[in-house]
């Protein structure tokens, strides 16, 4: 017995509270279990942290079997999210209600054609949100303090997207929106770095597109990358369209 005895030095255990108080998360030696448990004991369901890892604010529930469908819950304090490559479906505004601590999101490679609009509005400190290769035609409202957007490979159409939904967004640096349906380029914040569209089905741009018109003194100084290969779109033919930026775009033009 005495060789299999546990060395309690070795090992480390964590309770997470969530919003059920009968639900306890237990991370062990780096294998996490969430026990779900109701008064006298009885445990329920398939936790969170059995399919999932669990670890020190990260949730990783990657490529889950049993296929995930569903947004699990998620310990309070959970600060990165990474659910890729699963099924789900549809996010929706409870699935990350109360999730103040979020700062990453990664829901890339599902199957997700809807999201309610309120489901990220209210995450106040989330700065990293990954959509790419899913099914989305639309996008919900996004939370103020985004600093990157990855809704790369979807369905998204021009009138799925709010004309407002990034210009208000003072922090957003790096939007990436290539491979989707888009046939007209959002109105773009300042702070954007890098800006990806290309795939889509743009046609046209303006003088103000990504630059002010009638003025040469404005300089967009903060964009270092923008994309627009593969689309109908003849760059010659729009020659003051980029006079503010410091580099053209990249890409293969034709």
């Amino acid at each position: 017995m005495s060789a299999r005895r546990i060395d309690e030095r070795r090992v480390s255990i964590r309770r997470y509270e969530t919003a059920n108080p009968y639900d306890t998360w237990v991370v062990s030696w780096g294998y996490n279990l969430n026990v779900k448990r109701r008064p006298g004991g009885a445990v329920r369901g398939l936790p969170t942290c059995l399919l999932c890892v669990c670890l020190s604010g990260s949730v990783y529930c990657e490529d889950v079997s049993p296929e995930m469908s569903t947004i699990p819950a998620l310990p309070r304090e959970t600060t990165y999210l990474y659910a890729r490559f699963n099924k789900i479906k549809k996010i929706k505004n409870k699935d990350f209600a109360d999730m103040d601590t979020l700062k990453i999101i990664h829901l890339t490679g599902n199957i997700i054609s809807e999201i309610e609009d309120g489901a990220f509005s209210k995450l106040i400190n989330l700065e990293e949100l990954y959509l790419a290769e899913n099914k989305l035609t639309r996008l919900p409202l996004l939370p103020s303090k985004l600093i990157t957007l990855n809704a790369n490979f979807n369905l998204l159409k021009t009138k799925g997207v709010k004309a407002n939904a990034f210009k208000r967004l003072s922090e957003l640096a790096y939007l990436y929106l290539g491979n989707n349906q888009l046939d007209a380029v959002p109105p773009l914040p300042d702070s954007l770095q890098v800006v990806h569209l290309n795939n889509n089905n743009i046609n046209t741009i303006t003088d103000e597109t990504f630059c002010k018109g009638n003025t040469t003194k404005y300089i967009r100084s903060t964009m270092v990358e923008v994309r627009l290969d593969g689309n109908p779109l003849v760059l010659a033919q729009h020659p003051n369209s980029f006079i503010c930026l410091r580099n053209l775009p990249s890409g293969n033009y034709h």
